[in-house]
Parts: C-alpha cells; structure tokens; sequence
C-alpha cells in the first residue's frame, strides 16, 4: 500500500475513533443539564443523585474527546499538505471560531460542572451545566459546516494554483447540505445518548440495585428515545433526499445500483463486483419501484446509476453498499425497541420486564455503531474526490515515504485502543457503582442468582433497591 492509501486509512480510524466521543458528550451533556435544572428547580435528591453520576460518566468521555481532537489537526498538517495547502482560506476560519466559540465555552465551565455544584449552588451550576451542553452544539455546528463543505462546496472560486478562496460566507457556511448534515447528526447523538441511559439504567433495574433512581432516568430515556427513533428516520429521508439531488453518486453506491432508471428496486443483500459492473447474489425486496419510492417519493421517480459517471469517479462500493445497511439496520432495531418500550409502559410492566431490560442492555453500543456506519457511508461514498467534484484525495495527499505513514498507524493503533480499554475499565466500573445511594432506600440484596457476584460485578458498592407496587 502506497502512502495515499496508508494515510486514508490513518485518519478514518483516528476520525472514526474520535466521532465517538462528541456523539456520546453531545447527549449526556444536555441530560445532565437537563437533571442540573430539575435539581435546582425541585430540589429532589433523585435528580441530584443522578445528575452527579452522570456527570462523572461524561468527563470521562469528555477527556477522551479532547484527547482524540487535537490530534486530527496536526495529522491534517503532516499527512494531508495538499488539502491544506488548497482549502485553509475556507476550513481555517472554521476551525478557528469553533475553538474561540466552543472550546472555550466548555473549557470556562466544565470546571464548574465537575467540582463547583457545591460551592456555587444549584442555579450557577445548572447555567454551567447549560452551557457546556450549548458549547458541545455549537462545536458540532462548525465542525458539520467545515465537512458539509467540502460534501457541497459553495461560496467560493478556486485560483489557477488549485487554491480556494471565499467569495461569500453564508453560502460557504449554510451550504447545501449542512442544515440536514446537522440536524441528522445531532438528533443521531441524542439519540445514542439516550440508548445508553437507557442501558445503564437497565442494568441495574435487572439487578435490583439503585431502583429508584434507575427508574426515573430509564423512563426519561425511553420517551426520548420514543420522540428520537422515529424522528432521526424522517431526517435521515430528509437527508438522502438532499444527497440525491447533490450526490446523485453516493446515493447509487448506498443502493448499488449500476443502470439510470426508473421504478428501481430496493436490494437487501448484494455484492457489488466493480469489475463486472452489476450485483452478485442480489436479493431484492418483492415491490416494484419501492427504491425510487423512499428515495423520490414517487414509484416511478428516476435514480442515477453509477454508470453515469467514468469509473474513475465512483467510490469503493462495497463499503457505502454494506455500511447503508448497517446503519439502517440498527435504526429500525433502535425504533422497534423504543416502541415496545411504550407498549411496556403502556401495560405497567416498563420496569419489571427482565428480557427488556437485557435488551437495552445490549442495545448501548448500537448507536455508536450506526454513527459510524454513517460517516463511513459520507467520506467513503464521496470518494475520490475530498471536495467534491473539486480536489481529489490523490491530490490532497502529502508525498513521504509509506513507510512513516505506516509506522504511525500503528502507533496511533496501539495508543487509541489502550485508551479504549482504559476508557471501558473506568466507565464500567462507575456505571456498575451506579447513583449515590438515596437516604429513603434501605440496603437490599440484588437480584436471586447474583448473591454470590461479589464486588467485581457489582461495582465495589453496595446494592440498594425497593418494593415495586403491583403494576409498576
């Protein structure tokens, strides 16, 4: 493998890795403040409980996302000259003000959110809590604006050395595709966020400990991820509507449809061969059209095929064609489960149900996954060009020896799932801890069959719990 290559992979894991931290602060932080406010407005020791819990879960998330964020901009420095050569008049100042605008919002009251709730009383703290949560928007806003650009490039002319230059900044911020590009990916990291509250909470409900406040925040999550699920597939339509109109190419890989036509079917299954230019083993779903449908609405509306375009201009579609599905997938399993959630609710038995319980359980990393899935299906399906229809990646790239490419890949390898692993051992052992216990709960054992677990499982902490009225 060349260096172009070497250092694509490069960054999609670092970028990959990162992404995951913001879409998990994203949630958590507006949770917590959202538990910041319900303290300070009613003083209930539930909420308090678990807004400090919480609190401790998102530092550390938010640590692994500093941590993980510089490190992008100088690999776009060493490894990426070319792009930076060509568009730091239009991504500089994007960078720029999302550190003046956000990374200092959050960095001037994180410190207040960590340590200062009993020292600054519960409205400072909740304005603090505030904004760290409209710090954590506000990044993701610059940094969807500065991707979103380089999907749908405007705003701008480029001068006889290949260099971008801004001709108009609205056009060149609201471009395009970004109001979708963020709303798509904010709604998808609250919607993670709740999936994994729901998750923890879950826990412990199957064992029995720290029920009372288990309860309440595992009811919060589930109606947000009532209102979330089906939300985030009315703008992920949206969403691939815009992409079809402005990356008709992309949209022909996430399909893996070769020929321009109409009524088009939908595959659930196929192997692309870009060899031969046509699907192996296909498996279609038994409705005419029913593509052109959810893509134009109509089920006769016209889709682009790859063949449209010279070969040379096509993404790698295997990887869009699979990672489509993917996230697709996860988001109709997130959607089923937040609607038998209701039905659970509805009937009185949301908290005693074990098998649901162990669902959401299994369900936290689903989230993370169709993120990732998804930015694979942005970048991967933009191929080859890093902005599009402008500046190819081969020309993006800085010329050095594959081998100083390859030597800090695998460093970054190393070091980032070091990270990870530490990251799983620390969160795991606080979420399994749990919420300070509450004065009103009495100590109890945990659930039969897990007497003998022992302070591995059970956190290193005591279990606390209460009796369910009939219904609950």
């Amino acid at each position: 493998m060349d260096a172009l290559v070497l250092s694509r992979i490069q960054f999609a894991f670092t970028v990959g890795f990162h992404i995951l931290w913001p879409a998990f602060t994203i949630g958590i932080a507006s949770f917590v403040a959202f538990l910041s406010f319900l303290t300070w407005r009613t003083g209930d020791p539930v909420y308090r409980a678990l807004m400090r819990f919480w609190i401790r879960i998102f530092a550390l998330g938010f640590g692994m996302g500093v941590i993980t964020g510089i490190v992008l901009g100088y690999q776009i420095g060493t490894n990426w000259s070319g792009f930076s050569r060509s568009v730091s008049n239009v991504l500089g100042p994007f960078f720029m003000y999302e550190v003046l605008s956000a990374f200092f919002l959050e960095a001037g009251f994180i410190g207040i959110v960590l340590f200062g709730e009993r020292r600054v009383g519960p409205g400072l703290h909740f304005f603090a809590c505030l904004m760290v949560a409209c710090g954590t928007l506000i990044s993701a806003g610059w940094i969807l604006a500065s991707n979103s650009w380089m999907q749908t490039p405007a705003g701008h002319v480029v001068d006889a050395d290949g260099v971008f230059h801004v001709t108009d900044w609205a056009s060149a911020f609201f471009n395009p595709s970004y109001p979708y590009r963020l709303i798509h990916m904010v709604c998808a990291s609250y919607l993670t966020g709740s999936f994994v509250v729901a998750g923890v909470s879950a826990w412990h409900l199957w064992r029995g400990t720290h029920v009372k406040a288990s309860r309440v925040a595992f009811s919060m999550a589930m109606w947000a991820s009532l209102l979330l699920a089906p939300l985030q597939a009315l703008l992920g339509d949206a969403h691939g509507r815009n992409t079809l109109v402005h990356q008709p190419t992309k949209v022909a890989a996430m399909e893996g449809l070769w020929d321009t036509g109409r009524a088009v079917p939908s595959l659930i299954f196929a192997w692309p061969d870009m060899t031969q230019e046509r699907n192996l083993y296909a498996i279609e779903v038994p409705i005419k059209g029913f593509a052109s449908l959810y893509l134009t609405h109509s089920w006769t509306g016209e889709v682009q095929g790859l063949k449209a375009v010279p070969a040379a201009d096509r993404p790698y579609v295997p990887f869009v064609f699979f990672a489509f599905r993917i996230m697709v997938g996860i988001a109709l399993l997130l959607i089923a489960l937040a609607f038998t959630g209701a039905v659970l609710r509805w009937r009185g038995r949301l908290f005693t149900t074990r098998w649901f319980q162990l669902a959401c359980v299994a369900a936290m990393p689903l989230g993370f996954v169709a993120i990732i899935a998804g930015w694979t299906v942005t970048e991967t399906g933009r191929q080859p060009f890093v902005v599009y229809g402008h500046l190819r990646t081969a020309d993006a790239v800085t010329v050095q020896p594959a081998g100083a490419v390859l030597s800090s890949l695998i460093l970054f390898f190393v070091v980032y799932n070091l990270l990870l692993l530490a990251f799983f051992w620390y969160g795991a052992r606080v979420a399994m801890r749990g919420p300070e216990p509450l004065s009103d709960e009495t100590p109890n054992a945990v659930r039969p069959g897990l007497e003998q677990a022992g302070p591995a499982l059970a956190g290193g902490a005591p279990a606390y719990s209460r009796s369910l009225a009939p219904g609950e």
